[in-house]
C-alpha cells in the first residue's frame, strides 16, 4: 500500500456535478482507490504478481485492437 500522502485539490466554480466527476478522475488517477481496496484484504505476492501479469496482458490486448494489429 502506497505512504505518500496526496492532497488533490478542486475548485467549485459553478456546477457541482463537474467538480465531482474532476474528483473521481483525479482520484483514479493518483490510485488512491485502488490503494483502499487493495489494503482491505490481505493478497499474496503470487496474486499480485499475477494481477499484474493479467493487466499487462489485457492493456497489451486492448493496446493492440486500437491499432488494428488483431
Amino acid at each position: 500500500m502506497s505512504k505518500k500522502k496526496s492532497n488533490i485539490v478542486i475548485k467549485v466554480t459553478g456546477h457541482v456535478e463537474k467538480a465531482v466527476r474532476q474528483l473521481k478522475k483525479k482520484m483514479e488517477r493518483e490510485g488512491i482507490v485502488r490503494d483502499m481496496k487493495r489494503g482491505v484484504y490481505f493478497e499474496s505476492n503470487t496474486q499480485k504478481k499475477r494481477k499484474r501479469l493479467m493487466r499487462a496482458i489485457k492493456q497489451n490486448y486492448v493496446r493492440m485492437v486500437s491499432q488494428r494489429l488483431i
